[in-house]
């Protein structure tokens, strides 16, 4: 007898994606969804999925809405839930939390994900929106003293947990902290971040490329799958 074949955790996501009727995504979080300041000028995740969508996609009349504001932690966004997301009518709601909450290291794990958790049941409940939950981009441990390196340190706890929540709560995981955190030690991460933990340009790009893969939406022959993304090997000096 065969085993039954695993579910695809992306398959209601995916399937907004080829159906013909338009759809909603709405996208919040912190400042690195935010996508201000750090970018100087250049777009975000977020701006570059709906150019890949709206336009290399064709999905002409999707909106793509990004309501994330710089410095929220997860309890900002259960405040603000209905204006932030609910009221959006969305149909997927993509969050990307956790730097700022990890200030609270390990003792305030427990609360982030129990506040999370109600997020998740929230957004379900009232909208029925399939629902993506992105673990923080890894931070560059600088060479400067303890407290950064226990600052990157609490980023992997916090994105263990964000790991953990998607499990439990069936979510649909696009874990951007597995790819950044490989590549600390070459060097990469320089070249992906502007200040401290937010990504710039190029790691914004980066968040785009994992999400795209996510979700089948990898293209070699897509503009903004070639942009360009600065990776150095560990084996460069």
């Amino acid at each position: 007898m065969r085993d039954a074949p695993i579910p695809d955790p992306f398959a209601s996501v995916r399937g907004l994606l080829s159906r013909r009727e338009p759809a909603t995504w709405v996208f919040t979080g912190d400042s690195v969804t935010h996508g201000a300041k750090h970018t100087l000028g250049w777009r975000d995740y977020t701006e570059l999925f709906a150019e890949r969508v709206r336009w290399e996609r064709t999905r002409l009349r999707d909106a793509v809405i990004n309501t994330a504001v710089a410095g929220w932690k997860i309890g900002d966004i259960a405040q603000d839930l209905e204006w932030s997301v609910l009221r959006h009518r969305p149909e997927c709601v993509s969050i990307m939390i956790g730097l700022n909450d990890c200030g609270a290291g390990y003792t305030g794990l427990h609360a982030f994900k129990d506040i999370y958790t109600g997020v998740v049941e929230g957004i379900r409940r009232e909208s029925g929106a399939a629902v993506l939950l992105h673990t923080p981009n890894a931070v560059f441990p600088p060479a400067a003293g303890a407290s950064a390196a226990s600052f990157a340190g609490n980023v992997a706890l916090y994105a263990a947990a964000v790991r953990e929540l998607a499990s439990i709560a069936g979510a649909r995981l696009v874990d951007h902290h597995a790819v950044w955190q490989p590549l600390a030690e070459s060097g990469a991460l320089q070249h992906w971040l502007s200040h401290g933990c937010h990504p710039n340009e190029y790691g914004h790009r980066a968040l785009a490329h994992t999400l795209f893969r996510a979700l089948d939406l990898w293209d070699e022959a897509s503009w903004t799958c070639q942009l360009m993304v600065p990776r150095i090997s560990a084996s460069q000096p």
